[in-house]
């Protein structure tokens, strides 16, 4: 059963991928949240999210990274998750399952990092049940540029090795992944300029599977880093070549805000506008997002840090 348990607690999808706006992972490795990720600006201390999935709750230390995320499908069925970190690095993640109002240890788990820095950095991820079964254990390796090019995971199933391997040509950078020696993905990132001759960033991903092509995706980032333009591919064994199936463009006001979105699959358009409210503040966050034409709402409530009183003494 136990065995059973531990299938079931690794095909948990992080419900904060629904409210994270795209985001650039590279790697594998812990990933650190912040306000950026959010979309959200100055000195935020809370964040509630109100949205068709259900609740979201987002708390923020006064640096900005997130401390703790609630997830809430109805009243007695919701999802936390909490981050605690020393001097910014990531130390623990517990992901605590609730269903119907109780508590589930079979499902709730909690990751365990440590750093060392002795020589080049190392970073050992322990995944932990909260019915004390050990899950697996991560590896991560860093070479002299702080650049991860190995992770070593192993459980009670046996041992898998990631290799990460850079390369450069002609002003193009690739990041190639290879898992027990089999490629599973590749990064490639270059650089072109468009019509207005203004340069842009283009990062095409592709994955393998069992080392055969199997979708790829291409990412057009402005100077800003927001991303303009995405092309999904699949891969056609008859052609042998990657065949596009959806294109989507975005456009952003002056703030980073995004606007618009154009999206193509084969000769269907859909187009989604965006328009929002905003809290007053001077930071500008936005307290109200309308997605038109289907007229969905989203909601936030924000709270912020308020400056400490200094009292001094004559």
């Amino acid at each position: 059963m136990q065995k059973n348990y531990a299938t079931d607690i690794f095909k948990i999808i992080s419900v904060i991928g629904l409210f994270l706006l795209t985001c650039r992972t590279y790697t594998q490795e812990p990933q650190i949240f912040t306000l950026k990720d959010f979309d959200l600006r100055g000195t935020v201390k809370s964040c509630l999210v109100i949205a068709d999935y259900g609740k979201e709750e987002f708390e923020f230390n006064r640096e900005g990274l997130l401390t703790k995320n609630l997830t809430r499908y109805n009243e007695t069925d919701y999802n936390i998750t909490y981050y605690k970190y020393l001097n910014g690095q990531l130390l623990e993640k517990r992901d605590e399952i609730y269903r119907e109002g109780q508590f589930d240890k079979q499902t709730s788990i909690a990751h365990f990092y440590e750093v060392d820095t002795t020589d080049n950095k190392k970073v050992s991820e322990k995944i932990i049940s909260y019915t004390g079964d050990v899950l697996g254990i991560y590896d991560y390796s860093y070479n002299e540029d702080g650049k991860l090019i190995e992770i070593i995971r192993s459980n009670n199933e046996g041992l898998d090795e990631t290799n990460i391997e850079y390369s450069s040509y002609k002003g193009e950078t690739t990041i190639t992944y290879l898992l027990n020696g089999v490629i599973l993905k590749s990064i490639r990132t270059s650089f072109k300029k468009n019509r207005k001759g203004i340069k842009n960033e283009i990062v095409l991903t592709k994955e393998f599977l069992d080392g055969i092509p199997n979708r790829a995706q291409e990412e057009i980032y402005d100077l800003e880093d927001k991303l303009i333009s995405v092309k999904e591919f699949n891969y056609d064994e008859t052609k042998k070549s990657f065949v596009i199936i959806k294109a989507i463009n975005y456009t952003y006001d002056t703030s980073g805000l995004l606007l618009k979105e154009v999206a193509k699959v084969e000769k269907s358009v859909n187009t989604k506008e965006y328009i929002y409210q905003f809290d007053g503040e001077e930071e500008g966050n936005w307290v109200k997002k309308i997605i038109t034409p289907e007229n969905l709402f989203t909601t936030r409530s924000i709270t912020y840090y308020q400056d400490e009183l200094i009292i001094s003494e004559e």
